[in-house]
């Protein structure tokens, strides 16, 4: 049995391309807590550091054969940076999203509100039909069955900057659209 304590890093990186599960072993048994420690000193929090790092370390594993690294400990510390970053913006979009929540209630609805929100509605599905049927179908897939503009490429035989220009074209009109009737709603309810 070769013990793998010894090796460079480059060896251990030409092991880990082969596949060899040893070198992965001693890359992990070097720089796990090196990774913790960066992933904490910015997260401050033991349990999502520790799945930061088997996070970086699962993705050095599954992709061993397709990156190419020449400095492991360099590419290490940024794979761990880069998803301490997504932890982070994730963090705040929940807690954004969370205050958003928090301050928009059920409560606060009103039954003059909810009235408003409907007619707006009606009058959205309204303008939607009245686009031009290529149009209005593109922006249907994209809007109401949540499809990306490569499935709609696809699914139309056109291409995806086609997609993308039906898109803005029709949110364009709905734009122009929009500004007309809120004006009518607003002179309604004053």
């Amino acid at each position: 049995m070769r013990t793998y304590t010894h090796f460079t890093n480059q060896e251990l990186l030409t092991g880990l391309q082969q596949g060899d599960r040893m070198a992965f072993t001693e890359i992990y048994n070097r720089y796990w807590k090196k990774i913790y420690i960066i992933a904490y000193n910015r997260m401050c929090d033991g349990a999502q550091s520790e799945d930061i790092a088997q996070e970086v370390f699962a993705s050095l594993w599954a992709n061993r054969g397709y990156v190419q690294i020449e400095t492991l400990e360099n590419y290490l510390a940024t794979a761990a940076k880069y998803l301490v970053l997504t932890a982070i913006r994730k963090k705040t979009l929940s807690r954004n999203y969370g205050q958003r929540l928090k301050n928009s209630t059920v409560s606060q609805l009103t039954p003059e509100s909810t009235f408003q929100n409907k007619q707006i509605l009606q009058l959205l599905e309204l303008e939607i039909e009245k686009l031009p049927e290529k149009c209005k179908l593109i922006f249907k897939y994209s809007r109401n069955e949540g499809m990306a503009t490569k499935q709609i490429a696809a699914k139309l035989h056109i291409t995806p900057k086609t997609v993308d220009n039906q898109i803005h074209k029709a949110l364009k009109i709905l734009k122009l659209a929009s500004r007309s009737f809120m004006q009518f709603i607003l002179l309604l309810f004053i």
